[in-house]
């Protein structure tokens, strides 16, 4: 029974006016009303299943308080069958088998209506229905907020889906409508979901967020075009499209999203115009299966929040960049497999943590005109069959500006790198490519550096104030005229150098290089992926302290005394080993790996730095530096990225120490489908491979370190012994304090070294307790105290300025 009255108003020219009137039902007043009738409805609650077959209005009335409330006990609560108008009520429906509000044929005008309800769908509009509904709110935990199905269309206009237990705002089955400055939160499917050929949608000036999947889903031949719309803060990933899906976003901003902020697969296509993507924990842009593509044109990527490359490119699919900016990532672009292709247009690629640009498993990028700044490596091409031009680029603040390996074969050309602090152009590994016009400015390394009889050729190219040398090639140089070589093939490329260095077969007058005569000379190695190369002479490293002098600083280490006499009984197997050599007789294999366990500040790094310079002063190592890398270093997001990620880790330790802190967490217990195992394997088989280029030191605590060694049947045996760093004692830690004193011209006062002695006894040992590390801070924080003490003071003496007292201790915590 409803719970009020329903005024009609017949709005005819006809003096019969028996419609007007006032009825006790909606029920009642509609089967006396017509078309253009109006029917105002008092405040109360009308549980009754209303239809709307005639073009009437239907309202609530103006001025009065409380809610005019449609909400049968099962059924629809209201269905609209004509163009007729709706204002100014609240819908309720309870059926879960059944839509709230149902608009199944005419142009209806909804208006200020709120459906709050728990059924299959708040709003439906199906078949032939075109209405238009302003300043609607739809709340259904139950299900989809608004449905718009079987070629049905309509305007929605600042609309708002407040809940929806599955998608907010679903289009299937070849319905067109269009969705205006409307909001869609607090989904749990996707906030708009288009599905089906035929079907598409139009959203301007939308927001979509806090949704419990994915913020825009687009499937199955289905099409949409987004402006001025905003996705953000989703579960899942920010857009979707798949199977032959078309998207158009223009002006639009995705950010705050934890997965991929736009996932592409099946030969869906995009097209991005001055659109932001941000804030992503996964790929900006990921690409995914032949005939799927992205074209983006004035778009920004940036400030991604996980380790994942901000555009991902594979398994056939193509990307386009046109006037793009990338910036504040991990990796920028990663293109891979066999017909994947990245072209990029007068683009920016800057503050990249790792590599600009990848290009892997035959995989083809082409840059034109772009500028990469402040990465790593600017460009990558990795293995055979990789490859693509880079044309016009300018790369400058990178390690290394462009590397090629393992049989790639890219094309350089007018290509600039400044600055790098490893080299400007590296090729490794029966890496090819062609470089033609390219020019390095400034390197602290090597302009270009071939090795491994790679067959490249060099052009024109220029190098100038390279730090050492402009060219460095392993092999022969050659050049067209002198037919085939095993080496570069270099014509008409010059340096602000007199020579070009690498064993000639043709000579040519400077400036103009084309080979020399001379010998390579020796120089530095750099200190990252160049490392040393087979074949080639030798780098003369920094004058390096005399094992004696070596040994002496790791004697005067506080405590560790079971380490240091683990490290001499080493060090003299070394050395024995290599007299004997020198006398002709045998000797004993040593292996040089070795397992650090123990607490954290116990000295691992230390030692293992000393180690390193050891093994160099007795000729064991070609440098000795320590190189340092912990799980976030070896291990990649994607399959093939770690393999990647340990081989350049090891690279850059060749001729010295490969320090892997906190091994065990490559092997985490519950490790399922973990990438760390890759890391193991890789490391594994590169300590074979290069057993006499680097010495690999793995730490970290003693019983995680146990089951690491256990994880591959390799790993035990690669490590010839296990040295235990013991808790530092309370007196040892005393000296590390005194140590740390003396250093800083400061000095233990009355008192200060009992007190020193007590406070290290009774401070708890638990997991956080940092050994050393914990000493040093302790010093820090009475130097801190101290300043706060004597700052006080207007006349402060030397003593004053330099003695530390009880006082000065921090409180225990």
């Amino acid at each position: 029974m409803a719970q009020g009255t329903v005024q009609v108003t017949y709005t005819g020219t006809s003096r019969w006016r028996r419609r007007t009137g006032e009825y006790a039902s909606l029920t009642a007043a509609l089967e006396a009303a017509g078309d253009g009738d109006i029917l105002t409805v008092a405040p109360g609650t009308y549980r009754e299943n209303v239809v709307l077959s005639h073009a009437v209005t239907l309202r609530g009335a103006e001025g009065t308080s409380g809610p005019v409330r449609i909400a049968p006990t099962d059924g629809v609560p209201l269905t609209v069958r004509a163009s007729a108008v709706v204002q100014d009520l609240q819908v309720e429906g309870q059926d879960t088998a059944s839509p709230a509000l149902l608009v199944e044929d005419g142009t209806p005008e909804l208006t200020d209506l709120r459906v709050v309800t728990r059924s299959a769908v708040g709003v439906e509009v199906r078949g032939a229905a075109r209405p238009t509904v302003r300043r609607c709110t739809v709340d259904n935990p139950a299900g989809v907020g608004i449905g718009v199905i079987d070629g049905a269309g309509g305007v929605f206009e600042e609309c708002e889906i407040v809940s929806a237990g599955q998608s907010g705002f679903s289009v299937r089955d070849g319905a067109h409508p269009r969705l205006e400055r409307s909001r869609v939160h607090r989904a749990s499917g996707a906030g708009l979901s288009v599905t089906g050929e035929g079907s598409g949608l139009e959203a301007v000036a939308c927001e979509v967020y806090e949704v419990k999947g994915a913020g825009v889903q687009i499937a199955s031949r289905a099409t949409a075009h987004l402006t001025e719309c905003t996705v953000h803060r989703t579960s899942a990933d920010g857009i979707t499209l798949d199977t032959d899906a078309v998207l158009t976003l223009s002006d639009c901003d995705i950010h705050d999203i934890p997965e991929n902020a736009v996932d592409l697969r099946s030969r869906s296509v995009l097209t991005l115009t001055r659109s932001t993507v941000r804030r992503f924990g996964r790929n900006g842009l990921s690409v995914w299966d032949p005939g799927t593509r992205v074209d983006a044109n004035q778009c920004e990527i940036h400030d991604s929040t996980g380790d994942y490359p901000a555009v991902w490119v594979s398994d056939g699919a193509t990307a386009v960049l046109d006037s793009c900016r990338v910036h504040d990532v991990p990796d920028a672009l990663f293109v891979l497999d066999r017909g994947s292709r990245a072209d990029v247009v007068d683009s920016d690629l800057s503050q990249v943590r790792n590599t600009a640009v990848s290009v892997s498993d035959g995989a083809t990028a082409q840059l034109d005109d772009c500028r990469i700044r402040e990465v790593s490596t600017g460009a990558w091409f990795r293995d055979h069959g990789s490859g693509g031009t880079l044309s016009g680029c300018t790369m400058d603040s990178v390690q290394t500006g462009v590397i090629v390996t393992k049989g790639a074969d890219p094309r350089i050309e007018r290509c600039t790198v400044v600055s790098p602090s490893e080299a400007g152009f590296y090729v490794s590994a029966e890496g090819r490519g062609v470089f033609h016009s390219c020019r390095v400015t400034g390197s602290d390394g090597y302009g270009f550096h071939v090795i491994d009889g790679c067959r490249t050729t060099l052009t024109r190219c220029r190098t100038e104030r390279c730090a050492r040398g402009g060219y460095e090639f392993s092999e022969g140089v050659t050049s067209h005229a002198a037919g085939s070589g095993g080496g570069p093939v270099v014509e008409d490329c010059t340096s602000d150098e007199s020579t070009l260095r690498g064993t000639a077969r043709e000579a040519a007058p400077a400036p103009m290089l084309t080979a020399t005569q001379q010998a390579p000379r020796q120089a530095p190695q750099p200190a990252g992926l160049l490392g040393t190369v087979p074949g080639q002479a030798p780098a003369a490293a920094p004058p390096a302290r005399a094992s004696r002098a070596v040994l002496g600083a790791l004697d005067a280490l506080v405590g560790l005394d079971s380490v240091k006499r683990e490290v001499r009984a080493l060090t003299d197997m070394i050395e024995v080993g290599r007299r004997r050599r020198e006398a002709g007789l045998k000797a004993a294999s040593v292996r040089r790996h070795l397992v650090f366990t123990g607490s954290p500040g116990t000295g691992k790094t230390t030692v293992a730095r000393l180690y390193g310079e050891i093994l160099a002063s007795l000729g064991v190592l070609e440098r000795g530096h320590l190189v340092e890398v912990s799980r976030v270093d070896l291990v990649g997001e994607h399959i093939g990225s770690t393999a990647i990620r340990t081989q350049e880790a090891f690279d850059r330790a060749r001729g010295g120490v490969l320090f892997i802190d906190e091994a065990y967490a490559l092997a985490p217990e519950d490790s399922g489908r973990d990438f760390g195992r890759e890391a193991i394997d890789t490391l594994v088989k590169l300590m074979e491979d290069h057993r006499e280029a680097v010495v690999v030191i793995v730490a970290g605590y003693t019983t995680e370190m146990e089951r690491f060694l256990q994880v591959n049947p390799g790993v035990a045996s690669r490590f010839s012994r296990t040295i235990t760093f013991g808790d530092y004692t309370p007196d040892e830690l005393l000296r590390i304090v005194e140590q740390q004193a003396e250093e800083h011209e400061y000095r233990l006062g009355a008192g200060a070294a009992e007190a020193l002695l007590k406070y290290f006894t009774e401070l708890p040992k638990g997991p956080g307790f940092g050994n050393g590390r914990t000493a040093r801070q302790t010093f820090e924080s009475m130097v801190e105290r101290h300043a706060g003490r004597v700052a006080r003071l207007h006349d402060a003496s030397t003593d004053d300025l330099t003695l530390l007292y009880p006082e000065d201790l921090p409180e225990l915590p």
